[in-house]
């Protein structure tokens, strides 16, 4: 064997394989095509009241029953990963995906469109951590953080691109409410694509797994609940609270919210909530490094979460300018999920850490469906709309509430990590491996 040859292999051994920069671009256009078709119905929410009179509830439907798929399959997507790869489930997701998205573009009956969504949500739940287990096979240990970053940033790409594409496909939305929704279905299609290229280079030329590296296959142990530490009940809080205001009010009622409360058109609304994501895609690794270097995690993510309710006061309770509260939010969704998912690594031991994050994401979906749903009925009880925009104020009541929540829980988690108790989120470095 040519020492070339030696030399390659090595590489691929130690994760230095070249390929693994075209894994990571494929991984992040996979994803990419998700968190677009997963944002698409706030930009097409209007359209739905005006030409299909859709209520308050009927949205908040197209988006909560996304996540009650991953209610039941969050903790055994983890097996399924083991079992099959985690290149082979993200292509089998990409697809269901595609599927998911047609029906929710073909749109009628109703039901037909939520059947869609649900289809989606089995994929939205599977793809995202079978992309990460698959990025971690090809990564060596001390550069799996930023790719992980990188691929999360790019990500985000997808949020910004479905909420500026009412400028840029603004002649599809001037078409009705199904254009930009088939333009979301050929999105997952480039995502299958990409997908299918992943699982194509890596069954012919993923490196081999390292012993150091591979672990046991991650098994469902429920004796495990009940024996967490303090902090991870607190994080596992957080996780929840943050996504469960976050996300249904930026992704389902914010574009139409500031339409009908603060008299933009479609495309002004659109992009004021695209800046959100667009500064995530570059402030996210900032701050993931930022907590590396200097540590006091937990405190950076107080006051990360301090903002959620800051912005609700701002909207609801003032006339400052729109850019004032996107700004806000936008630093929060930065910095909030940089640290928190390292963080969460730190706290858990490695062989308890599929327990763990199977059920945070089972609670973080059930949370943010039934948080879908309540702020819809809540606007639908007070008959919100643009002949009625106060009627708005009890749904920024109950994210303004919910988020005071999610702050409580950073401040208890703040005050463990910084006493004897706590786990070393507070260190510069943390510590190797979770304690608990």
């Amino acid at each position: 064997m040519s020492h070339a040859t030696t030399a390659s292999s090595a590489d691929r051994d130690n994760g230095n394989s070249y390929l693994r920069w075209w894994m990571l671009a494929l991984a992040a256009t996979a994803v990419f095509s998700s968190y677009y078709e997963d944002d698409v119905i706030g930009q097409i929410a209007d359209l739905l009241h005006r030409q299909r009179g859709f209520s308050q509830s009927q949205l908040g439907m197209l988006n909560g029953v996304m996540s009650i798929p991953n209610v039941a399959l969050a903790l055994i997507n983890g097996i399924l990963i083991d079992r099959y790869g985690p290149a082979r489930i993200a292509m089998w997701s990409a697809a269901i995906g595609v599927v998911g998205a047609a029906l929710t573009a073909v749109g009628k009956p109703y039901a037909l469109m939520v059947a869609g969504r649900f289809i989606f949500g089995i994929s939205e739940g599977a793809i995202f951590i079978a992309l990460i287990a698959g990025l971690a096979q090809w990564f060596p240990r001390a550069g799996i953080a930023l790719a992980t970053s990188l691929f999360l940033s790019l990500a985000r790409t997808g949020s910004y691109t479905v909420d500026t594409s009412p400028t840029w496909a603004r002649a599809l939305y001037d078409r009705g409410w199904q254009a930009p929704l088939w333009l979301g279905t050929g999105m997952t299609v480039v995502g299958l694509a990409a997908a299918v290229f992943f699982f194509w280079l890596d069954r012919r030329h993923r490196p081999q797994l390292r012993s150091a590296q591979s672990g046991a296959a991650e098994r469902i142990n429920w004796s495990h609940l009940f024996s967490f530490d303090m902090s991870y009940w607190y994080i596992l809080a957080l996780h929840v609270l943050y996504a469960a205001v976050f996300f249904p009010f930026r992704t389902t009622y914010v574009v139409e919210y500031f339409q009908h409360a603060k008299g933009l058109n479609l495309q002004q609304a659109s992009s004021a909530n695209s800046w959100v994501f667009f500064a995530a895609i570059f402030a996210t690794p900032f701050f993931g490094l930022l907590a590396d270097r200097f540590g006091h995690r937990a405190l950076m993510l107080t006051c990360g979460t301090a903002l959620l309710p800051a912005t609700f006061v701002v909207l609801g309770l003032t006339d400052m300018s729109l850019w004032v509260s996107t700004v806000m939010m936008g630093i929060s969704f930065s910095l909030v999920p940089a640290v928190i998912w390292p963080a969460t690594t730190l706290i858990v031991q490695p062989r308890r850490l599929g327990t763990a994050l199977g059920l945070i994401t089972l609670i973080q979906a059930l949370g943010m469906a039934v948080a879908n749903l309540a702020a819809g009925w809540l606007a639908d009880r007070m008959s919100a709309g643009a002949h009625n925009p106060a009627g708005y104020t009890a749904m920024l009541w109950f994210f303004f509430l919910l988020s005071l929540v999610a702050l409580l829980s950073a401040v208890l988690l703040w005050r463990r990590e910084a006493g004897a108790k706590g786990h070393g989120l507070e260190l510069a470095k943390g510590v190797p491996d979770g304690i608990i």
